[in-house]
């Protein structure tokens, strides 16, 4: 076989070397460009951010910011970026309790996030999966809904979304929407929720100081004998081996507890031979607080499937249409407060909802009330 030396060739073959080796090094600087847009992409903090403090964030400590604004990424590193230095306010240095003011210039760090867990996490729900929500009362500041029974008021374990997350989905101009309070999932009725920072912080100083009426309407098993009755008790709040929320009265004065303070006031409005209506004004607000109220003095709410009569939550689920009783009869009927914005006195009420309304129609006509 004869080979060619000429001159040439050994040029074209050489030319031939270089430029496949020229292809190889492009492909590479390539491959690396779209790997560091793909780590871009996932990790959008991956840079220095500048941002400047709008008035929903005015007065709002730095540290609470970051943390809402980085929900992914461990506490731990953003009080140490704080710290160091690296954050900073209108080109300062500022300590983890410096509040923000309109205007701030805020200057943020690149922030390593954890791969695991996206740092902005898809907000977009199918409508189809939307569940109507009534609104009570809305203007610049506030929103006030009657939450539907079986609805969380926001995403967690095992809830995928709830009120707060489908809100912000349907309504994707408003840009800040803050739950003011919360409500058990089975639990209907008034909600509060914010939509200026100013009237979350001034409500949550109206519920501190106690000058916020909640009032509740709870259905009971038995007769209730007490027109009106207060109930103050300590609680202790734990979790069950599955993980599950659940509170108990301390009983044991001797108790290594220290326990919560808690108040209720009932004040009886129907009673039938076997249920019991009640209006429950709420004088503090604790996790659960009616219906371990109401289970530990032996009137459980009808349908409460973690501290009530479970035998009779079973039947009543499964009693004819008109006496069925698929949930909790535990409705959020009233709020009283004074708007922040406009210093005027608000009443924000929802009705019954109908399937509790058709239960206790079904009960037929209550007793007089002595």
């Amino acid at each position: 076989m004869r080979v060619c030396t000429c001159a040439g060739h050994q040029k074209f073959v050489h030319w031939e070397y270089i430029l496949l080796q020229f292809k190889g090094s492009l492909s590479l600087i390539l491959t690396s460009i779209n790997k560091i847009n793909d780590l871009s992409k996932k990790n959008p903090y991956n840079k220095v951010i500048i941002e400047y403090i709008g008035e929903n964030s005015d007065g709002q400590r730095i540290d609470n910011y970051l943390i809402k604004y980085f929900k992914y990424v461990p506490k731990s590193h953003l009080y140490q970026l704080l710290r160091s230095g690296q954050v900073r306010v209108n080109s300062k240095r500022i300590n983890a309790s410096y509040r923000l003011q309109h205007n701030d210039k805020l200057r943020i760090p690149p922030v390593r996030t954890s791969e695991r867990k996206s740092t902005t996490p898809n907000k977009t729900i199918a409508k189809s999966r939307f569940t109507p929500i009534k609104i009570v009362f809305q203007d610049e500041g506030l929103l006030v809904i009657d939450k539907p029974a079986g609805m969380a008021v926001h995403g967690g374990s095992g809830v995928s979304f709830g009120v707060i997350e489908q809100l912000r989905a349907q309504y994707p101009d408003w840009k800040y929407l803050e739950l003011v309070h919360r409500l058990d999932r089975e639990t209907s009725g008034v909600l509060l929720l914010a939509k200026k920072r100013k009237v979350l912080v001034g409500l949550h100083q109206q519920i501190r100081a106690g000058t916020v009426e909640k009032r509740y309407y709870a259905l009971v098993k038995g007769r209730w004998h007490n027109h009106k009755q207060n109930v103050q008790l300590l609680l202790d709040k734990y979790l069950t081996a599955s993980g599950e929320r659940r509170v108990a009265v301390i009983t044991d004065p001797q108790s290594d507890k220290k326990g919560i303070h808690s108040h209720t006031i009932f004040t009886l409005q129907k009673s039938w031979q076997n249920f019991s209506l009640l209006d429950a004004e709420l004088k503090t607000g604790r996790t659960h607080q009616i219906r371990v109220h109401l289970a530990h003095l032996g009137f459980p709410i009808a349908g409460d499937d973690k501290y009530g009569d479970f035998t009779l939550n079973k039947q009543l689920a499964k009693s004819t249409q008109q006496t069925r009783l698929p949930r909790m009869f535990l409705h959020a009927r009233k709020i009283n407060i004074i708007h922040p914005l406009t210093m005027e006195p608000l009443s924000l009420e929802a009705p019954l909802t109908n399937d509790l309304q058709t239960f206790m129609d079904g009960l037929g006509s209550p007793n007089k009330i002595q």
